[in-house]
C-alpha cells in the first residue's frame, strides 16, 4: 500500500511540474534571478477587477517615509498635477504640468468609479513650471511659469541652445539659452506623434544619447491590447529614434506597451526603461517591468507578455514570428504597479548601496483586488546590471490596512539635483518632495 502510494505521489508530482511548464518552457531562455517568467499564474487565474484608490491626502504633516539616514521635506507644493521633472546644468527645475483627459461618456464613468478623485482626472494645465535655487540649499526661492498652452506636455529636453517639449501628439523644439526664464512663441513641431480619439498612454517622455546627436520618444500604445485595431497602434508601443531637427526617425525598439522612463545606465552605453504592462488578466498578470533596451528588439506587445507568453486576447489575429522573437524583460516590477519615473544614483550623496542602482517611481494599480505600488523602489545594479530584487525605497503613500484602498499620493517621476539629492513628483496631492542624506 505505501509504494504503490509512494508511485502515484511521483506520477502526480511529475505530472504537475509538466502541466506548470506548459506555461512557462516557452520563456526560459537565459533567465536571470530577478526575472519571474516560470511562475506566472495562468490569464484570468484571478477575476480581474476595478479598485480605484481614495486620495487622503498628506494630513498634519506627514510626509513619505524614506529608509534610515535619509529625510524627506517638502521641495514645492501649489502645482496642478505635476508629472515630469527636467533638470537643466545650471540647477533649474523644470516640471511638467499635464493631466489625462476624458471626455462624454467615459468622463462619467470615471466619476461613478471615483476614478476622478483618485487620478484629478479632467482638465489639464498644460504648463511647464520652472524653480530656481539661487542659493543652492535645496529650497527654491525663484518660480517661473516656463511655458503655457501646450499639450498634455510630459518629457523636456535642453540640448544645442534649444528646448524640447514632448507634448502628446507632437515632439516641439524652441530656441533657449542657459537662464531663460520662459520660452518664447508657440515653438517648432518637429515630429509629429500619434495621438487622436484612442489615446490611452498619452505621456511622450524624450531623452537624448550622450553624445547629443540621437533623441528618443517613448510612445505608449493607444489601448490596452490594441482592441481598437492594429491601424490605431502605428508608431506606438515603440521607442521612437531622431534626428535633433526631427528627420531620420526610425523605431529603435517596439512592443514596449508603455515605455515611460527612461534612462541610460551608468558607465554604458545601455538604454533601460520602465514599461507600465497591459491590464484585465488577473491580479497578478501581467508584471510591469524595468529593462534594457536592445537596438531593433521587439517586447511582446500586443501578442505576448514578460518574453512568450501569449496573450489570449490576441488569438484571432496570431504572429507566431513575432512572438518566437519577444525579449524578457530583465526585472519583474509587479502586476499594476503603474512603474513610471526611472533615474539611476550617478551621484555619492546616498549611502554607497545606491550607488549606479535604479530608482522607479510607482503610480500605483487600479486593476488589482488589493492596491499595489504607490511607493518608490530601488534596483541596485553592479557593472551596468541589475544585481538585487526590487526594494522598497520611498513610502507611506499607500495607507496600509486600509479597507477602503486609502492613499495618500501618487508618485509619478524621480529626478536628481547636483548636491546628490533626490525630487519625486506627487501628482495627486500637486506635490514635490525632496529626499537628503543626513549629514
Amino acid at each position: 500500500m505505501q509504494k504503490n502510494t509512494l508511485i502515484l505521489f511521483v506520477i502526480t508530482s511529475i505530472f504537475l511540474v509538466c502541466n506548470s511548464c506548459k506555461h512557462s518552457s516557452k520563456t526560459t531562455n537565459n533567465p536571470t534571478p530577478y526575472r519571474t517568467t516560470d511562475n506566472l499564474p495562468h490569464p484570468y487565474d484571478t477575476k480581474s477587477i476595478k479598485n480605484f484608490s481614495k486620495v487622503i491626502g498628506w494630513k498634519d504633516g506627514a510626509v513619505p517615509t524614506a529608509p534610515t539616514g535619509l529625510t524627506v521635506t517638502k521641495f514645492a507644493d501649489g502645482l496642478s498635477h505635476p508629472r515630469w521633472i527636467y533638470v537643466g546644468n545650471n540647477g533649474d527645475v523644470f516640471i511638467a504640468e499635464s493631466n489625462t483627459i476624458l471626455k462624454g461618456v467615459l468622463k462619467i464613468g470615471a466619476k461613478v468609479s471615483r476614478k476622478i478623485k483618485t487620478q484629478h482626472i479632467g482638465e489639464s494645465e498644460n504648463r511647464i513650471t520652472m524653480f530656481r535655487d539661487e542659493n543652492k540649499d535645496g529650497i527654491p526661492e525663484k518660480r517661473y511659469v516656463f511655458a503655457e498652452n501646450l499639450n498634455q506636455p510630459f518629457g523636456m529636453l535642453i540640448l544645442n541652445n534649444h528646448f524640447y517639449v514632448g507634448n502628446t501628439d507632437a515632439l516641439l523644439q524652441f530656441d533657449y539659452k542657459t537662464g531663460d526664464t520662459a520660452l518664447v512663441g508657440t515653438g517648432k513641431t518637429i515630429v509629429s506623434l500619434p495621438a487622436g480619439k484612442h489615446n490611452r498612454h498619452w505621456a511622450r517622455n524624450i531623452i537624448a544619447n550622450k553624445t547629443g546627436d540621437k533623441i528618443y520618444i517613448g510612445v505608449g500604445s493607444g489601448t490596452n491590447v490594441a482592441e481598437e485595431g492594429l491601424d490605431n497602434e502605428i508608431r506606438r508601443a515603440d521607442i521612437l529614434e531622431v534626428n535633433p531637427d526631427g528627420t531620420g526617425e526610425k523605431i529603435y525598439a517596439s512592443g514596449l506597451r508603455n515605455p515611460c522612463g527612461m534612462a541610460w545606465a551608468p558607465g554604458t552605453n545601455t538604454l533601460w526603461t520602465a514599461v507600465n504592462e497591459r491590464d484585465e488578466l488577473g491580479d497578478e498578470l501581467v508584471p510591469d517591468y524595468l529593462t534594457s533596451v536592445k537596438e531593433g528588439g521587439f517586447y511582446g506587445w500586443p501578442y505576448s507578455y514578460f518574453g512568450q507568453h501569449e496573450d489570449p486576447r490576441m488569438t484571432a489575429q496570431p504572429r507566431p514570428d513575432l512572438v518566437s522573437q519577444a525579449i524578457i524583460p530583465d526585472v519583474s516590477l509587479g502586476a499594476h504597479t503603474a512603474s513610471l519615473g526611472l533615474a539611476f544614483y550617478t551621484k555619492k550623496a546616498f549611502p554607497a548601496k545606491y550607488h549606479n542602482g535604479a530608482f522607479i517611481a510607482q503610480h500605483g494599480s487600479w486593476n488589482r483586488k488589493e492596491l499595489s505600488g504607490y511607493k518608490v523602489v530601488f534596483v541596485p545594479f553592479t557593472n551596468g546590471k541589475p544585481s538585487g530584487l526590487p526594494e522598497d525605497f520611498l513610502t507611506g503613500f499607500k495607507i496600509v490596512g486600509s479597507t477602503d484602498s486609502e492613499v495618500r499620493g501618487r508618485p509619478v517621476d524621480v529626478a536628481l539635483l547636483a548636491d546628490g539629492s533626490m525630487l519625486v513628483t506627487d501628482d495627486v496631492s500637486n506635490t514635490i518632495w525632496r529626499v537628503t542624506a543626513n549629514k
